[in-house]
């Protein structure tokens, strides 16, 4: 399949494939000898989806592109406990934002309460952001 068409399978655009292709995320096909236009454009297989599929998951789950490629090349290596402590370490980062997004939701709704209270002059919400 072309480019474009592993993209389309991948759910991600051509030129983020070629992104992965510059990080060394996606191997790049070599180009076919061949006297036509047609006949060199690099073709793809059902592994490159599969690996592209894997990236854009992985990367919901929170993984950087670095931490993705360290876990493609564990595949290789099938270093489970190196994919362990890496998704641990991820679950780690998860968890501290939940904690920091838990305490910012916590504080906007104390605001939108003191704020429907009408108590003060000036609304503490639009107050508390400013410089």
């Amino acid at each position: 399949m072309t480019i474009a068409r592993l993209a389309s399978e991948g759910g991600v655009g051509v030129e983020t494939v070629r992104y992965y292709q510059r990080r060394g995320l996606m191997p790049e096909p070599e180009r076919p000898s061949g006297t036509s236009a047609n006949g060199r454009v690099r073709r793809y297989g059902s592994d490159d989806v599969r690996r592209l599929r894997f990236i854009k998951a992985a990367q919901g789950a929170g993984f950087t592109l670095e931490e993705i490629g360290q876990l493609l090349s564990l595949d290789a290596t099938d270093d489970r406990a190196r994919a362990r402590e890496l998704a641990r370490a991820r679950v780690n980062a998860l968890d501290a934002r939940i904690r920091e997004l838990q305490a910012a939701r916590d504080a906007l709704s104390r605001l939108a309460q003191v704020c429907e209270q009408g108590s003060t002059r000036l609304c503490p919400i639009l107050t508390a952001f400013e410089p």
